[in-house]
């Protein structure tokens, strides 16, 4: 139905909340129809950590809070660059829903779309490029980004992985630049 962006910060918590979407649905009754509401929240902490909600009541309000309750309870730790970009560019998928995520240069700005938007401006990234194809849902569009920030990998995380240092995947990174050019 109504798709708006709304912003808020708990007095108690680091957390800002985004509505991301709510969906008025109606249930036939003998009587006529009952109308319920559906929303979808995403709560981050701008500081790598991120997750959504869904939640549905009988009024708006309760709706939103319970979905920002189940954002907080899923929330996932993305490790950021510089704390302002993705470490490397990372596909995502949810139905038929497709998620393309590359980083940028310093000064890009979130280069991103609906619901992709909400997600990044609470993870904290300054800086990205997104694109999605195959779905305007913003559902599918919000699980098949969570997908591509899952597999997010910091270099730490790789050169561990690997048995190298950190230093060498760096440089590596560097050399294959001034290959390229």
């Amino acid at each position: 139905m109504a798709r708006s962006q709304a912003k808020s910060k708990d007095e108690n918590s680091d957390y800002i909340d985004r509505l991301v979407h709510i969906n008025r649905v109606a249930k036939v009754v003998k009587g006529g129809r009952r109308f319920g509401f559906a929303a979808l929240v995403v709560v981050g902490d701008q500081k790598g950590k991120v997750g959504f909600g869904h939640g549905k009541a009988k009024e708006v309000p309760e709706a939103i809070k319970k979905a920002t309750d189940d954002a907080k309870r899923e929330m996932i730790r993305v490790p950021l660059r510089d704390g302002r970009t993705l470490h490397h560019d990372v596909y995502g998928h949810h139905g038929a829903g497709k998620v393309l995520l590359r980083t940028a240069p310093s000064g890009t700005g979130i280069i991103a779309g609906g619901p992709m938007r909400a997600i990044f401006e609470a993870l904290g990234v300054q800086d990205v490029v997104a694109k999605s194809q195959g779905t305007a849902n913003p559902y599918n569009m919000v699980r098949a980004t969570f997908d591509a920030l899952r597999n997010e990998q910091s270099p730490r995380m790789i050169a561990s992985r690997r048995g190298l240092k950190v230093s060498d995947l760096v440089t590596r990174r560097k050399e294959l630049n001034t290959e390229t050019e």
